[in-house]
């Protein structure tokens, strides 16, 4: 994969290595922050119309230097097919689809101040902190190449193609509000004390979810905190799931039987004569 802000001028291969890591790199310290949430388990109804969650933490061993947070909402990964219309002729057709396998169903960036500010590309790259940078890939052929001097950059096989397909996924997930990058999303509400909101949409998957925070000091990672969140169906709406998801060939016969019988009672009552 690659960033949306590198260019297309390809070299040498390497091996393959991943692109995007967002565990805690050496020197990042778990003793730092202190995190938490307000709830950890969100219940999804027939009239769940959205949720919205506080993340707050306290930042220990206070420095001189400011500090800078950086809060990471990552949900379940899912599959997102795409497709264009392209003009072969006079006919408009649909292109080959691209499947983009790994992106998050849901992912929020908030910090105390525009990421740029706050640390380098090369940081942002490596932790996939912001928009420009979420791990997603296609099924497509895949191969490591040095663009410009930035090594390990994963490009696929759709080559230019890919950033306009990355950034369709990106603009449709945004749209739907399942994407959000918030530059002041992190508010410190005392010299050591700092609060984040995460606005969970209706259309929110439904799985567990990630809450990275990372404390930034003179643009290098120095604290990380982790939290888990849930997403689940309750009631009659979580048994239908359930039963969609782990047994498709029951659920799937339950709903033939069901528009069987109910074309059938419909014939009866609309039967003329």
């Amino acid at each position: 994969m690659v960033a949306a802000s590198l260019p297309p001028d390809v070299t040498a291969p390497a091996p393959p290595v991943p692109y995007i890591e967002t565990q805690p790199a050496a020197g990042v310290s778990a003793d730092l922050l202190s995190t938490d949430l307000t709830q950890n388990r969100i219940e999804v109804s027939s009239s769940f119309q959205g949720a919205k969650v506080i993340l707050y933490g306290a930042v220990f061993e206070p420095e001189d230097q400011p500090s800078d947070v950086v809060v990471i909402i990552r949900g379940p990964q899912a599959s997102m097919r795409l497709i264009r219309k392209v003009k072969a002729g006079a006919v408009w057709l649909n292109s080959r689809p691209v499947v983009f396998e790994g992106a998050p169903g849901y992912y929020m960036a908030a910090s105390s101040q525009p990421l740029d500010r706050i640390t380098d590309f090369s940081h942002r790259r490596l932790l996939g902190l912001g928009l420009d940078y979420i791990a997603m890939d296609t099924s497509r052929e895949n191969k490591v190449v040095t663009r410009y001097g930035v090594k390990d950059v994963v490009v696929n096989g759709i080559e230019d193609d890919y950033l306009d397909w990355r950034r369709a996924v990106i603009r449709l997930k945004s749209k739907a509000g399942l994407y959000n990058d918030n530059p002041l999303g992190v508010r410190f509400v005392d010299k050591n004390l700092f609060r984040a909101e995460v606005t969970l949409p209706s259309e929110a998957p439904i799985g567990d979810y990630t809450a990275e925070v990372w404390l930034f000091r003179d643009g290098q990672p120095v604290g990380y905190s982790e939290k888990k969140l849930t997403v689940e169906k309750v009631g009659f709406e979580r048994f239908v799931y359930t039963v969609a998801h782990r047994h498709a060939w029951l659920y799937g016969l339950a709903c033939v039987f069901m528009s069987m019988g109910m074309g059938a009672l419909a014939s009866r009552l609309f039967r003329r004569g």
